[in-house]
């Protein structure tokens, strides 16, 4: 996606004011997702979204069996595709959390086609173990807490965040988070080249986007300001174990589900990579899978 002269700059902005821009932008996203996420493939009951695809694979190595007969959480559900296909993977039981009540409408609208039980949520990730208490009682706890691609970059503090997904999570529970690389997020996604445009380290201030385009598909936005953070590698990292979570794993991957630069191509699955010798140049995903000590996973 083309960014414009002066996109990303860092700006002071209080939270809710924020948080009220982002909501606007992703309910005007929802119709527009819904045409272009290719919803018609999961009229296949063997399909799952790419995401959790390799989410899967990854998973298996910290967890036997995968999510198979687990209860998992999924943080930032969106329109629901990647928690309907954790459901499909057999998970004993799902549960999505979304601050946008469009997306969580049309989440539950498209599980119902597909005959699969979900629970979904409405509240604030950084609030979520209230929103859980409310919608589900305040013993619901998980065995695994999930969140991919695209989500904590929108949240101003990982500390708080970190919290959450260790209340929600039982004794021995794991965290799978997979999300870009804060070191792709740094590059001007419009170089013809590897070069740093924006901030890899984090200094409390948001920055501020105009874009009218979301990215899939043609639509265009009438709400087109957004505010994200950048988060560091240690940061995350430090977020979880400030939390009392352990710390079982980190890899970072050379593919991205979505095209981040117009110069990533196109792979058989769907994901996207740096051309030649940039894709061993640059991350594109970081994973860590942490615990919460107590309990057997």
């Amino acid at each position: 996606m083309t960014t414009p002269e002066g996109q990303g700059r860092a700006v002071v902005v209080e939270w809710p004011e924020a948080r009220a821009a982002n909501l606007a932008n992703w309910e005007e996203r929802v119709p527009h997702h819904l045409e272009a996420y290719g919803l018609e493939a999961f009229d296949d009951p063997a399909h799952l979204s790419q995401v959790v695809r390799t989410d899967l694979e990854a998973l298996a190595r910290y967890l036997s069996g995968g999510v198979a007969g687990r209860t998992v959480c999924h943080l930032q559900c969106h329109i629901g595709t990647d928690t309907v296909s954790l459901a499909r993977a057999g998970a004993a039981r799902v549960a999505g959390l979304d601050f946008s009540p469009a997306a969580l409408r049309a989440a539950a609208a498209f599980a119902d086609r597909l005959g699969v039980d979900a629970a979904w949520v409405e509240g604030d990730v950084l609030e979520a173990r209230a929103a859980m208490d409310d919608a589900l009682g305040a013993e619901t706890r998980f065995d695994v807490v999930y969140t991919s691609i695209g989500a904590i970059s929108w949240l101003p503090d990982l500390d708080r965040w970190a919290a959450q997904v260790a209340a929600l999570l039982e004794p021995g529970g794991l965290l799978y988070l997979r999300d870009a690389h804060p070191a792709l997020l740094a590059l001007d996604e419009d170089a013809d080249e590897l070069v740093a445009r924006y901030p890899y380290f984090g200094d409390g201030r948001a920055l501020q986007w105009e874009e009218t385009a979301t990215y899939v598909g043609d639509g265009v936005l009438a709400h087109s300001r957004t505010y994200d953070w950048p988060h560091p590698v240690s940061e995350q990292v430090n977020a979880l174990i400030g939390a009392g979570l352990e710390i079982l794993g980190l890899e970072e991957g050379a593919t991205l589900p979505w095209r981040f630069s117009a110069r990533m191509l196109e792979r058989p699955d769907g994901d996207f990579e740096w051309p030649g010798d940039d894709a061993t140049r640059v991350p594109c995903t970081l994973t860590v899978v942490a615990r919460r000590p107590g309990g057997a996973a």
